[in-house]
């Protein structure tokens, strides 16, 4: 039986906020989803990947610390990079680039 819970981490364990329908000793698979809260505004990206993820149609790539994240100003510089280019594909645009 598949069942979704709300549990809370706290001193490096997972405790269930209401009581689950397991056995003693039964061992589960988990799959951890935080939830948004109330004060955090949902981001629709972050929204759209869980809903694929849930529905099996996508699997996150594990955190690698070595891929340095793209900052707002590089976003935008290649934002505009791309508007030059309407109708064109990414790959051709991205090939061009590497010349």
């Amino acid at each position: 039986m598949t069942e979704i819970i709300t549990a809370l981490y706290e001193n490096g364990v997972l405790r269930p906020v209401n009581p689950v329908s397991l056995s003693e000793g039964q061992t589960v698979r988990l799959r951890i989803v935080p939830e948004i809260s109330p004060g955090r505004p949902k981001n629709e990206v972050e929204e759209a990947l869980q809903a694929m993820v849930d529905q099996g149609k996508l699997t996150m790539a594990p955190h690698d610390p070595s891929i340095k994240s793209v900052s707002e100003e590089e976003r935008r510089e290649f934002m505009e990079k791309l508007k030059g280019r309407p109708g064109k594909p990414l790959s051709e645009i991205i090939i061009e680039d590497r010349r």
